[in-house]
């Protein structure tokens, strides 16, 4: 299979007739064949048209089959083998290795939803059955389930060519819920994206679904984005990117006659606490693990540690050193674009105007280079300007430095709202750390101790969300298996005659999910 410069709507590959797309490899600057014209407003319309006809079909698709779905687009994007690989590797400069990583991730999670759709516990069945007899009023009989919102649009990310992109996780669990995908597709990766279309549509004809289950759309600009979200069909928003483009699909979803909801991912800094004794006993350690973590897939991770705050003394100045050693011989790494490149030099910059430079990395010799930087400055000038808590998506980091602990629980106070927050601490430090943790509660989807944040497990546990502007809904996550909720809503069904009940509330539980019948699990 090669890409042809389609988008695919239903079971049909349409070419559209507006703005040309075409992808760049940004580690040769060459464009890429084939191009792919942008669609129009209609055409866009009858993505939705197809996705609300799909609707009242597959969410009412058994278990089973849904899930053997899930599976099903897993194998098929399995099957492309090599094709996808050298086309994800040629579209982001990304290497082999985590390319390949990254589709057994991808097809990890379709697997790992399908599970939790045979599972049924999604479904939150609740059963109080009818006591006519109570006194001193009866109570009738009160079922409820959780049924699917309606057609999703999904928008593709640009640092995750396939986990966060065509059948990434928003579109995993808004299918595992129940709901037709419509996909605006990333125009830095518009191949590997069209690839990955394919092998779903594919798995919808060999599944027998609804050809509107899924679609796919390209277009340049804001134009598609918008209109995919303003349409009346549509009724929610899986997006991950940048702050200024979740805010305005937002924006969009609740201008609408009936405002719906954006799950958006945008913006985060990732700070890391490093606690006094943790420092003094292992300072070179940690710093080395920072850089590393700082350093990989050149920073494009929205978990890449972007600041670093510590006590002043010479801890934390031994760790600065050591910090900055491994900085200077980080080599530089490709970019995925030239305009993540662009914003990123640009968000160094500002760095630069603001704080001591520490270290940077060697430049590299081909175009859009990331060179690792790091910096330095006072809490009390970080505290006092608003650019210096700006994300700055790459491999840029900057280092805090407090007079005391009070002073850092002022910075940690301080924060915007983050997907992660590390604490690097010993024994010695857990009052410290007990001081630390409501505030980071409140401030941050995932805590971690002595770890570091890049690197998300796709599990059943893992919040991969925050506070704004992390995110646009705290209660959420786009990681694991409770990304399946985001994409659901409860109905009740009072005194339904047994013949109109759905198989899930039914007294024999077809399914055979766990139900809470009369406050008891069973």
């Amino acid at each position: 299979m090669t890409p042809q410069g389609t988008s695919l709507i239903g079971q049909s590959a349409v070419t559209g007739d507006q703005a040309v797309i075409r992808a760049i490899d940004p580690a040769s600057g060459e464009s890429l064949a084939p191009d792919y014209p942008g669609l129009d407003r209609d055409a866009v319309a009858r993505a939705c048209e197809l996705a609300e006809t799909a609707y009242a079909t597959y969410r009412e698709s058994s278990l089973k089959a849904r899930a053997a779905f899930l599976e099903a687009i897993a194998a098929e994007i399995e099957a492309l083998g090599d094709v996808l690989i050298t086309r994800a590797m040629a579209e982001t400069g990304l290497p082999r290795a985590r390319l390949e990583g990254e589709r057994g991730r991808t097809c990890g999670q379709l697997r790992l939803f399908a599970a939790v759709v045979r599972a049924g516990e999604w479904l939150d069945v609740r059963i109080d059955p009818a006591l006519p007899e109570r006194q001193p009023m009866p109570r009738v009989d009160l079922r409820q389930r959780h049924v699917a919102l309606g057609p999703v649009a999904v928008f593709g990310a640009s640092n995750f060519p396939l986990a966060f992109s065509v059948a990434g996780g928003d579109s995993a669990s808004a299918l595992a819920a129940g709901c037709p995908v419509v996909v605006k597709a990333h125009s830095a990766h518009p191949g590997t994206s069209e690839l990955v279309g394919r092998a779903i549509q594919q798995a919808v004809a060999k599944c027998n679904l609804p050809e509107g289950v899924f679609s796919l759309l390209f277009g340049s600009g804001k134009e598609i984005g918008q209109a995919l979200v303003a349409d009346p069909r549509i009724q929610a928003v899986g997006f991950t990117g940048s702050r200024a483009g979740g805010l305005a699909l937002m924006q969009t979803a609740q201008n609408r006659p009936q405002p719906i909801p954006v799950y958006a991912e945008m913006s985060s800094i990732n700070p890391v606490f490093l606690l006094p004794e943790a420092l003094e006993a292992r300072g070179k350690e940690i710093a080395e693990g920072f850089v590393g973590s700082l350093n990989m897939g050149a920073g494009q991770f929205c978990t890449n540690p972007g600041l670093v705050i510590g006590v002043k003394g010479a801890a934390l100045d031994a760790f600065v050193a050591a910090a900055a050693e491994a900085v200077g011989g980080s080599a530089a790494q490709t970019m995925l674009t030239p305009g993540i490149h662009a914003a990123y030099a640009d968000g160094v910059g500002q760095l630069a105007g603001e704080a001591r430079e520490i270290a940077r990395a060697p430049a590299g010799e081909g175009p859009h280079q990331c060179q690792t930087a790091l910096f330095a400055t006072r809490a009390g000038d970080f505290l006092a300007s608003e650019a210096l808590q700006a994300e700055v998506f790459g491999a840029a980091s900057l280092v805090i430095e407090c007079d005391d602990l009070a002073e850092m629980h002022a910075v940690a106070e301080a924060l915007e709202g983050q997907l992660t927050a590390t604490l690097q601490l010993d024994d010695g430090d857990l009052d410290a750390a007990r001081m630390l943790l409501p505030v980071l509660e409140r401030k941050a989807g995932r805590v971690l101790v002595n770890g570091w944040p890049t690197g998300v497990e796709v599990c059943h546990a893992m919040v991969h969300g925050g506070p704004f502007p992390a995110t646009s809904d705290a209660r959420s996550t786009s990681v694991g298996s409770a990304a399946i909720r985001r994409f659901l809503r409860p109905v009740c069904y009072q005194n339904l005659p047994a013949g109109l009940l759905p198989e899930a509330l039914q007294d024999d539980n077809p399914f055979n999910v766990t139900r809470l019948v009369d406050g008891k699990r069973e």
